[in-house]
């Protein structure tokens, strides 16, 4: 009887095609099914693992891709995410297009196996933040101690 309680209980194997946002980005017609499933995964992602909050997908016009606009936080700006098949190219247009939409932008890299990888996007060159924290380079402090004593 539990072998029965657990298939019933068990995902279809197909639930991503019955999930209503992945509807809902099968109708924006952005026509490549890959970019579809990417953009549903970074979806995924967002509002279930890192509770991004108001989560929508819109479709960009100019590059027939599903784009996601969501906030971090409650109160924090709308960021437009950029979920793109790993193996799709882009160019640095596409990149303007989705910039000039006024957003901090993402760009999600998303591979075969699922795994996702964000990028910060910007309006030109950005000088990165310094280190936080107390950083030493012990190791090689202590290696050249060692060589200094033989």
């Amino acid at each position: 009887m539990s072998g029965a309680k657990a298939s019933e209980k068990a995902p279809s194997a197909n639930w991503i095609l019955q999930h209503p946002t992945y509807q809902q980005m099968k109708e924006l017609n952005v026509g490549e099914s890959e970019q579809i499933h990417a953009a549903f995964l970074v979806y995924m992602d967002l509002t279930e693992v890192r509770r991004w909050k108001e989560v929508s997908c819109v479709k960009s016009l100019d590059l027939q891709v599903v784009l996601l606009e969501a906030k971090e936080k409650d109160g924090a700006p709308v960021h437009t995410v950029l979920p793109l098949p790993v193996h799709q190219s882009l160019c640095h247009q596409s990149i303007r297009q989705v910039l000039d939409r006024g957003f901090p932008m993402l760009l999600c890299a998303v591979a075969s196996d699922s795994t996702l990888v964000y990028q910060r996007m910007t309006d030109g060159l950005v000088t990165p933040d310094p280190p936080v924290g107390p950083f030493e380079d012990a190791g090689r402090r202590q290696h050249r101690k060692r060589r200094q004593h033989r």
